[in-house]
C-alpha cells in the first residue's frame, strides 16, 4: 500500500475487541479497528446517520457479546465483517471501510489520509 501510514500493530487490538484511534494529524474524524479471528477491519469512526462518532466511552464499539459493532448514539447495529448497518435509523446504509493491511511483522497500516 502505498502513501500508507500505520496504525497499531495488531497484537494492540485483543481477538474479539475493537480499538478507537485518532486520524492524522489534522483530521477530524478517528478510525475504529476490530480483529476477528485473526483479520482486522478498519472503518471511519462516524455513523451515516448523522456522522457522530460511534462510541461515547473510549473503545466501546461493539455490542455485549462482541457480534456488532454499535453506534452508542442512535442504537444502529452494523456487521463487522462488512460494516453494513442491519438495524437503526441508517439500516441499509454502511461504515466507510478503510482499506487495512497487515504486514509481515504484524503492522496494520492504512492509507495516509483515512480519516481526515
Amino acid at each position: 500500500m502505498s502513501d500508507a501510514r500505520a496504525l497499531c500493530r495488531l497484537d494492540e487490538i485483543p481477538e474479539g475487541k475493537a480499538r478507537g484511534f485518532p486520524g492524522p494529524e489534522g483530521g477530524f474524524i478517528g478510525l475504529l479497528a476490530v480483529r476477528r479471528a485473526g483479520r482486522v477491519f478498519v472503518y471511519v469512526n462516524s455513523c451515516p446517520h448523522v456522522g457522530v462518532p460511534l462510541e461515547v466511552m473510549p473503545d466501546r464499539f461493539l455490542d455485549g457479546p462482541g457480534r456488532m459493532i454499535v453506534c452508542a448514539v442512535h442504537g444502529a447495529r452494523f456487521r463487522i465483517e462488512d460494516g453494513f448497518c442491519v438495524s437503526g435509523p441508517c439500516a441499509g446504509d454502511s461504515l466507510e471501510v478503510v482499506e487495512a493491511q497487515v504486514d509481515s511483522e504484524g503492522t496494520v497500516w492504512v492509507p495516509a489520509d483515512a480519516g481526515t
